[in-house]
């Protein structure tokens, strides 16, 4: 199958209630294009990596015609009832097949459907999203390791509600009769669900932008991850004056700070390693 680009989704702060919208859960996996054709299947991740081999379990698609569908590949796990996505983002990279073996075992994934593109080689992106999701629900048969994302409409407040009470990741809002546009569309909006926590910046690396974040715990500071994103240039230019009176150590690499620096952070979730998950900068804590 050649390429073909996922419409991707615009991000937003607040619930689309709508009536014209439909509501889903926000899957907190990775985004593949999956086609069957001739009985082959490939996966596709939205940069254009082939991942099929990494994922031998979604091999077998329960549809019984060719088909090119959108959606996310994930893990959920039991133990926190609850996707994670660094078990199903560890299976990427995998090209030992023992390895891929072993780990589809213990990670299986599951592939979360949303849309259809094609159908025996009709292209469907020019019908409503609506429609599509009726040809979907005709087409595919779900199983253990394929299922069809449930959707609401009208009820993106509800829905967002109900995934942060799940601790998942939020919640998409797309307009009902949407056509498939192959790119970013404000037609479809992502609402991100995230945490926040105060963390001492304890250093920042020399050679690209990154602040050592660090968090208290147990009367101690420990690392816990790097802040790279959504600083203004304002706050960097303050900071920067601000850290050169209070430098420890330096080496090639990084220059090390006392922890009298404090700032507001947001994040996705805590990682395993209780490491923050793409911690963004909020606001300095005065």
């Amino acid at each position: 199958m050649t390429f073909i680009e996922p419409m991707l989704l615009t991000a937003c702060n607040e619930p689309d209630t709508r009536s014209t919208v439909i509501a889903e859960p926000k899957i907190d996996g990775f985004r593949v294009i999956l086609s069957v054709k001739a009985g082959k299947t490939d996966l596709w991740t939205r940069h254009r990596n082939l991942v099929s081999k990494q994922f031998p379990e979604l091999m077998n698609v329960p549809v019984e015609h060719d088909v090119v569908l959108d959606g996310e590949v994930a893990y959920y796990d039991p133990a926190i009832d609850n996707f994670c996505f660094e078990s199903i983002s560890s299976r990427i990279l995998l090209s030992n097949s023992d390895k891929i073996k072993a780990t589809a075992t213990r990670f299986p994934a599951v592939y979360v459907i949303w849309d259809i593109l094609y159908k025996d080689g009709r292209d469907l992106r020019a019908l409503p999203l609506l429609k599509r999701k009726e040809i979907l629900h005709q087409t595919v048969k779900p199983n253990e390791h394929f299922s069809l994302i449930s959707f609401a409409e009208g009820r993106g407040a509800q829905m967002y509600e109900e995934m942060c009470a799940r601790n998942m990741e939020g919640a998409t809002y797309k307009d009902a009769d949407s056509r498939y546009e192959g790119r970013r569309s404000p037609a479809w909006r992502k609402h991100v669900r995230y945490e926040t926590a105060e963390v001492v910046i304890s250093g920042y690396r020399r050679n690209e932008f990154g602040w050592f974040a660090q968090i208290e715990e147990d009367n101690r500071l420990r690392p816990a991850g790097i802040i790279e994103l959504a600083v203004p240039p304002g706050h960097r230019k303050a900071f920067y004056k601000i850290a050169q009176q209070l430098v420890t150590g330096e080496d090639e690499n990084a220059v090390y700070l006392q922890p009298l620096i404090r700032a507001k952070v947001k994040f996705r979730n805590w990682t395993k390693n209780r490491m923050l998950r793409t911690p963004a900068f909020v606001d300095f804590i005065y």
